[in-house]
């Protein structure tokens, strides 16, 4: 597995050698229970897999190797390197500054820009419109890529059943970097459009049967759909990508979904499905797959409440709290400064977007000791750094004086 050099305050003391113990006994990452770190009155579960993946640490090495490279020149990022506060607020002290927000609106102007200057290409990727425009003012647009390699294969695999004369389905965030990249892309080989969630896929599979009217899917779908797309032609033979950091079973249900219509609407049989519906299974992120499953199997773990960290624009992020909400009361933070107490935390309500601060998130016992330990389940976002983990793992430990130390619980993960 290939080693990143990344700044060495993203890692962490604590958390990524237990990540390293669990990886060494687990190479072929079939185990997805967590880890346990008993420290008496306070249990952590851990999950097996969370925190930077191959796409992130590629991203930030090589951001961090053109600061260190162009000493004296100006720097840009197209828009956010990651989803988080840390790493990108990091980068902008070091002098970075950044071209677009994470909407695409524009924050510097193009023609501010110099041939001599350092554009870095985020990892979610960007537009063949932003490429073409870099290329136009003379930007060295390849040398600071740091698309991650899983977004690409993604756009390889809409252009490859582009070719094959399919329509591409992406399922995404239509506003999100990602998918509006992976639209630009898939768009020049073949028709596409963007569905966001089941409901709109099962209103496009309206459009697949004739149920609905042509003239509603351009108001209903606008701004989702490749120039020129017309429903009664390019909704007979589809394919589905998606945005890598989506839930993994929402696509395969979308995708699951308009297989049957296809196989409903054209009397398919397994051996002409791919007549009307491209098998596109392999284009699902391995890193989202795996922290999902070990979301999944940390919460077969009865706790008092959860804790998600990673920036609260973060998709993968975003999803893991999902799955968490649904089974025990769940905290998204971004750092351990969210923790303000042991009676107050201030979190994430991804539902009304805002902050919101909820007390007593730590539940009391009867008596003056802990009849039964406190336990939370602990993990984070693919772009959440090690760091961010370990202050947030001490700030709880630091709640109960009586707790084991923590040399000594971690002392059994010991290389």
């Amino acid at each position: 597995m290939k080693s990143f050099d990344i700044p060495e305050y993203y890692r962490s003391s604590i958390i990524t050698p237990l990540k390293e113990f669990r990886r060494k006994r687990d190479k072929l990452k079939r185990d997805f229970t967590p880890t346990l770190l008993d420290f008496g009155p306070i249990r952590l579960l851990i999950a097996r897999h969370f925190g930077f993946c191959y796409g992130v640490e590629n991203a930030v090495e090589i951001a961090y190797k053109a600061i260190a490279e162009n000493p004296g020149k100006r720097i840009f990022l197209l828009s956010e390197m990651i989803h988080n506060p840390d790493v990108n607020a990091d980068l902008q002290s070091r002098g970075v500054r950044f071209i677009m927000d994470t909407k695409g609106n524009q924050l510097i102007p193009w023609s501010e820009l110099a041939p001599e200057d350092v554009v870095i290409i985020p990892a979610f990727g960007t537009t063949l419109e932003t490429q073409h425009q870099l290329s136009t003012l003379g930007l060295d647009i390849a040398k600071y890529d740091t698309t991650c390699p899983f977004v690409e294969k993604v756009w390889n695999k809409a252009s490859q059943i582009g070719q094959k004369d399919y329509t591409v389905i992406v399922h995404g965030k239509p506003s999100h970097e990602e998918t509006r990249a992976t639209f630009s892309h898939s768009k020049e080989a073949a028709p596409t459009v963007v569905v966001k969630d089941m409901a709109q896929a099962q209103r496009l599979a309206k459009y697949i049967t004739g149920e609905l009217p042509v003239a509603e899917f351009y108001t209903e779908f606008a701004g989702q759909y490749s120039l020129g797309f017309d429903p009664e032609r390019d909704l007979q033979r589809i394919g589905v990508v998606n945005q890598t950091t989506m839930l993994a079973s929402d696509t395969q249900s979308i995708a699951d979904f308009l297989k049957q219509i296809m196989v409903q609407k054209y009397a398919l049989t397994p051996v002409t499905t791919e007549a009307h519906f491209a098998n596109t299974r392999d284009t699902l992120c391995y890193a989202t797959n795996d922290n999902q499953d070990a979301t999944y199997a940390l919460l077969t773990y009865p706790a008092d409440f959860a804790i998600v960290a990673g920036g609260y624009n973060s998709s993968n992020t975003s999803h893991i709290v999902e799955l968490c909400e649904e089974k025990l009361p769940t905290y998204f933070i971004e750092s351990e400064q969210k923790i303000l107490s042991n009676k107050l935390i201030r979190h994430f309500n991804g539902h009304t977007k805002e902050e919101i601060v909820t007390e007593n998130f730590i539940p009391k016992r009867a008596g003056s000791e802990l009849e039964t330990p406190v336990t939370v389940l602990l993990t984070c976002g693919a772009s959440c750094p090690d760091a961010v983990v370990e202050g947030i793992l001490l700030k709880l430990i630091s709640f109960f004086p009586n707790a084991r130390p923590v040399s000594e619980v971690i002392e059994e993960f010991a290389q």
